[in-house]
């Protein structure tokens, strides 16, 4: 493999761009918890060649953040070349266009996931963003068809030969969005076919050993973390300390919460911060043991006094005694 020409290096993990979380502060949380390379939320072509307000917010890049890749969307010619070269006025390390999102209203609009179905036109989209960003240009896709490996090949080979200095492959189809198997099979025979492009395995990680799972099975040397990392910002030195990796106290954990709150309160003033942390807390409390009234509370937090109350409330009762009984595999806490 030709390493010099490789983007990231090996054992890198890197943040997906999760459209609606990984604004500035998700980013630094995640960065606090020894995420580096990150990327901006998706961003819309349509809304930056309609001047759309909320794109220059999703495409700020904090003074502190060494590394900061920037990720498109869309599949009108026109947009897209509107939308590069308005990025080519900002300052980003990599230019990812997506060919992997599932949602409905990215697909109705045959962008994201249905765009990479249909492999002609991804190409002449992706084409057109070669030769006009000024940034290494990468692209994330998911598998074509679990069964045959040729279409998820045809596109692979074919963002290879356009300049793809990277490609992040979800091991599932558009139809299954984030759950069933992750086919590390046709990734694998991505990674043959391509050498010269490094290849970044998406898809399932939930911890460290789902992580090397996916890199074993599917011959990749670097990871792309996603659903997996909302509300666990650890999963990265989960993922990089292995088996040296030590999880965070309930306070800790905590701590981290509030700071991602506050930086939130902020960032977009105390009552829409607020408003738009529920989603963020709630992810915070899954899966670690406290139940159905802490959630309650959470979906109605509009301050960040009563979010403190909150917090205050959830230190004093703590997770169920059976947590710690019995320690998930995954989004784990520590008793002090």
């Amino acid at each position: 493999m030709s390493q010099k020409k490789y983007i990231y290096p090996v054992n890198a993990v890197l943040a997906a761009p999760l459209s609606g979380y990984t604004d500035l502060p998700y980013r630094r949380s995640l960065r606090r918890q020894g995420c580096f390379f990150a990327f901006t939320e998706m961003v819309d072509a349509a809304s930056i060649a309609y001047s759309n307000n909320n794109s220059a917010e999703l495409l700020r890049r904090g003074e502190d953040e060494e590394f900061l890749a920037v990720q498109l969307v869309g599949s009108d010619l026109e947009h897209l070349r509107i939308a590069v070269d308005h990025i080519n006025e900002h300052e980003f390390d990599v230019f990812d266009f997506n060919l992997g999102c599932p949602v409905p209203k990215v697909a109705k609009k045959h962008a994201g996931a249905a765009l990479g179905k249909d492999v002609k036109n991804a190409l002449k989209c992706f084409e057109l963003l070669a030769n006009r960003t000024r940034f290494p240009i990468t692209a994330k896709m998911r598998i074509l068809d679990e069964n045959d490996p040729e279409p998820t090949l045809d596109l692979v080979k074919g963002l290879a030969s356009l300049g793809a200095r990277a490609i992040t492959i979800h091991g599932r189809v558009m139809a299954k969005f984030y759950s069933g198997e992750v086919f590390t099979d046709i990734i694998a025979a991505c990674v043959a076919a391509v050498p010269d492009t490094q290849i970044i395995a998406n898809g399932g990680i939930m911890s460290s050993y789902d992580a090397e799972e996916l890199k074993r099975k599917s011959n990749c040397d670097a990871v792309m973390l996603a659903r997996g990392m909302m509300g666990n910002p650890w999963l990265f030195n989960e993922v990089q300390l292995k088996d040296a990796y030590v999880p965070p106290t309930v306070e800790e954990w905590a701590t981290e919460m509030t700071c991602h709150i506050e930086e939130m309160a902020a960032y977009y003033g105390e009552s829409r911060g607020l408003t738009l942390s529920r989603k963020l807390v709630l992810d915070y409390l899954r899966g670690r043991g406290f139940g159905g009234e802490s959630k309650n509370r959470a979906s109605s937090l509009g301050s960040l006094d009563e979010f403190y109350n909150f917090r205050d409330w959830l230190l004093a009762k703590g997770p169920a005694p059976s947590y710690f009984m019995n320690p998930p595999p995954c989004r784990r806490l520590r008793q002090a």
